[in-house]
């Protein structure tokens, strides 16, 4: 059985920082691409960012040089590390692979961009 689960949202004030982690049980995620995603309520998830399994990197343009996604394969974790953070930034977190396996969204991470 598949699992991530995210951890290291809270809320932060604007232009401030916040690292989020994805630790993954049940699949060998170094095989993958994986990717962040967030989600807002009434909006669809988006990718905001994703690594290959070479360690190319692909951002949203909402996000590109704020945030920076990075993996350690021999944790099985991946990382967002996201600064300057924005109000337009809130939402819920989600990793998964690239493309994502829809039936294994873990809970996800809030994040609050708010003074």
């Amino acid at each position: 059985q598949v699992q991530f689960v995210e951890s290291g949202g809270g809320l932060v004030q604007p232009g401030g920082s916040l690292r989020l982690s994805c630790a993954a049980s049940g699949a060998i995620l170094s095989i993958y691409a994986m990717g962040w995603y967030r989600q807002v309520p009434g909006k669809q998830r988006e990718l905001v960012a994703r690594v290959t399994r070479s360690r190319n990197t692909n951002y949203a343009d909402s996000v590109q040089g704020r945030f920076t996604i990075s993996r350690d394969n021999a944790k099985n974790t991946v990382y967002l590390q996201m600064n300057s953070l924005k109000p337009e930034d809130t939402a819920v977190y989600y990793c998964n692979v690239d493309p994502a396996w829809v039936d294994y969204w873990g809970q996800g991470t809030q994040v609050t961009v708010s003074s």
